[in-house]
């Protein structure tokens, strides 16, 4: 538990809004997830979100980091990476459902609006399937700002089991 602890300071560090009411970690069990299970976190994205993203994945493209620049494309200002936002789902598979020990094992993203600086984004996974003999469970994936859908897909993932 200590490690969560530290993880979940830094990340709090960092911008994301974490309360209980947005991220419950831990593990629900394979034997216990049922169809239409949902669960969600909230971030608000800042400009050092963005630059630290641009580090960490080497993606340095002006038209998230360079204001004069990003003026001049069909965004008209900078945007995020949209593997921010893929991230964000990726917290939810991990933290909360299925959870700790879960394995992804595949995920489409399709990308329909972009997040810019500020936004307040919605991550939300809810499982569509469960294969017990595999231990698969698929999920609907989406991200939002408000009412609008900036990212839709579905993961696979091993969820862990008691047996």
């Amino acid at each position: 538990m200590r490690v969560i602890g530290y993880v979940v300071a830094n990340l709090s560090k960092a911008g994301f809004a974490m309360t209980s009411e947005t991220l419950t970690r831990g593990t629900i069990f394979l034997e216990d997830i049922e169809i239409g299970m949902s669960r969600s976190l909230v971030k608000t994205v800042t400009d050092r979100d963005i630059e630290l993203f641009a580090e960490v994945s080497t993606d340095h493209n002006p038209v998230h980091l360079d204001d004069a620049y990003a003026k001049g494309t069909m965004f008209k200002g900078r945007i995020a990476h949209g593997m921010l936002s893929g991230g964000l789902i990726s917290a939810v598979i991990g933290e909360q459902l299925p959870g700790h020990g879960t394995v992804y094992l595949g995920q489409t993203l399709k990308f329909t609006a972009p997040v810019r600086p500020g936004d307040r984004v919605e991550a939300e996974v809810t499982v569509t399937a469960v294969d017990p003999v595999k231990r698969r469970v698929t999920l609907e994936t989406t991200c939002r700002v408000g009412d609008t859908v900036v990212v839709k897909g579905e993961a696979t993932v091993l969820a862990p089991s008691r047996a």
